[in-house]
């Protein structure tokens, strides 16, 4: 140990002794070479005066030219709210789920084995919200609110509210919720597209429960697609930056250095679950417009341009560029126009190539689906694409996703969103084993849906809603009635009908 000292302490000396000779060298180089535009010290400058002083050392400082984060922080932080969900969760085993092998061999639930009444407790999980208008409107992310039965919401002044839910959207991650307050707080929508790589921003939220925490960082990258939203036709099109975001800010604000809302904080790209550099916000332009939506209507307003397609990047040109006949990576590939769709009737074809919308370029994917999901069916955009290396535009009138250009209700939205559950398409061994054409099978219910409010279990394969036959998920996607009834049978063969009763 003595020794280590030793050779620490000798390392020291040296290195003072040497950082003095540096210094001395570097004086008497300075004092050489006035005519570089370095003052020389002389032997009647004093020490004060021969040290470099602060904003005039390489560059002068102009505080106009630098980031003041101050106002933005100390004003948005006032309408940045917490958000308490309480879920009711069943507790017990097979109690509450459907079990084929109870039901075939009719064993009643109250039995042995533990099917007694199911159990329910509390759970309680937390995230952030914005307040964006004065009689307390408050956007957050659906996965905060998501199942929730009861909604708290605690403002940066510490009052408290009781909140109810207005609409989600879950394809874009946006809930809407609401409390009933005069003169709050709020935050005023900036432009996200006007957002520029390494622009300064802020992300305000409540992580660990820590009400009105501030992070700061840039904009690292945007339009980025994650793949981490799992409803069918999701709407990914985030604001990477690197301000540090941890659970309990979904939901909370992303702020421009105006104090203006530029996202929703939502995701972590994480492999802990907390913060290891990046974080991603929903951007304003898609948030504006869903909850514009759910204000008007209840449900997000959905428009679709119709085609399926593919970036055309080196790995694409590499794979198939020379089938195609595509020499040079940029813009997206359409692999299929659905029939009847906008894109249909406005004359787009298989193999053409989109290169932008309404005069941006669509080099991504995720570029297209941001700016088709700031629309509304019935809108109109203009599509540039190529078609055998001629460019072309067309004016294109979106659909919703029955292929009207009406608005939807919450009683004619997506049937899924309906009905309150996941579904996936039904093997055909199995239809052979039920003796089926077809069907959807529940894999999850939620208890405010209709099939949660009608006693529907898990595994019932819907064959017929409304009398009408529902083969497969993208029959549910088709379909945009009220529903009244629900026609299927369960893996033990049992045959059902619901009828809803509202």
């Amino acid at each position: 140990m003595k020794k280590t000292a030793f050779l620490l302490f000798g390392a020291a000396v040296v290195s003072a002794a040497a950082g003095g000779l540096t210094a001395i060298g570097v004086n008497k180089y300075l004092a050489q070479n006035e005519h570089y535009g370095v003052v020389a010290a002389t032997d009647s400058t004093s020490w004060d005066e021969a040290v470099p002083q602060a904003g005039n050392h390489f560059a002068a400082y102009q505080a106009e030219q630098y980031p003041d984060l101050t106002y933005a922080a100390e004003n948005a932080v006032k309408a940045v709210v917490n958000i308490e969900a309480v879920k009711e969760v069943q507790m017990g085993g097979r109690s509450y789920g459907y079990d084929s092998f109870y039901e075939f061999f009719g064993i009643p639930y109250g039995g042995r084995g533990g099917y007694g009444q199911p159990q329910t407790r509390e759970q309680r999980s937390g995230g952030s919200g914005v307040i964006i208008s004065q009689d307390g409107y408050i956007v957050t992310n659906n996965h905060v609110i998501e199942d929730a039965t009861k909604l708290k919401v605690k403002l940066n002044d510490g009052r408290t509210f009781d909140a109810k839910l207005i609409g989600t959207d879950p394809t874009t991650d946006v809930a809407l919720i609401k409390v009933e307050g005069e003169d709050l707080p709020t935050l005023p929508f900036g432009n996200s597209d006007a957002l520029r790589l390494g622009e300064w921003v802020l992300a305000i939220g409540s992580p660990f429960d820590l009400q009105s925490t501030i992070t700061a960082g840039i904009v690292s990258a945007k339009a980025r697609h994650l793949g981490v939203i799992t409803e069918d036709f999701p709407i990914e099109s985030f604001i990477q930056t690197d301000a540090v975001v941890n659970p309990g800010n979904s939901g909370g604000a992303l702020v421009n250095t105006r104090g203006e809302l530029v996202g929703i904080n939502t995701v972590i790209k994480s492999s802990t679950g907390t913060y290891m550099g990046y974080s991603f916000a929903v951007p304003e332009t898609i948030v504006r417009k869903v909850v514009m939506d759910l204000k008007e209507y209840g449900v997000a307003q959905r428009a679709m341009l119709g085609v399926s397609y593919r970036a055309i990047d080196e790995d694409f040109v590499e794979q198939m560029g020379e089938e195609l006949g595509i020499k040079s990576a940029g813009g997206l590939y359409i692999n299929e126009v659905v029939e009847n769709s906008a894109a249909a009737e406005a004359g787009l074809r298989k193999g053409d190539i989109i290169t932008a919308i309404d005069g941006v370029k669509t080099n991504d994917a995720s570029t297209l689906v941001e700016k088709i999901a700031q629309c509304r069916p019935g809108d109109k955009v203009t599509i540039s694409y190529k078609r055998n290396d001629n460019n072309k535009k067309v004016d294109v009138v979106l659909k919703n996703r029955v292929g009207n250009s009406e608005p939807i209700t919450r009683e004619t939205t997506d049937v899924a969103a309906a009905l309150g559950g996941k579904f996936s398409d039904v093997s055909k061994q199995a239809c052979q084993k039920l003796e089926i054409r077809g069907g959807v099978q529940v894999t999850s219910i939620k208890r405010d849906g209709l099939l949660g409010r009608s006693g529907v279990k898990e595994g019932f394969v819907i064959t017929y809603l409304n009398d009408r036959p529902v083969l497969s998920v993208a029959d549910l996607q088709r379909m945009d009635e009220k529903i009244s009834t629900i026609d299927g049978v369960y893996p033990n063969g049992q045959a059902v009908r619901y009828v809803i009763v509202e």
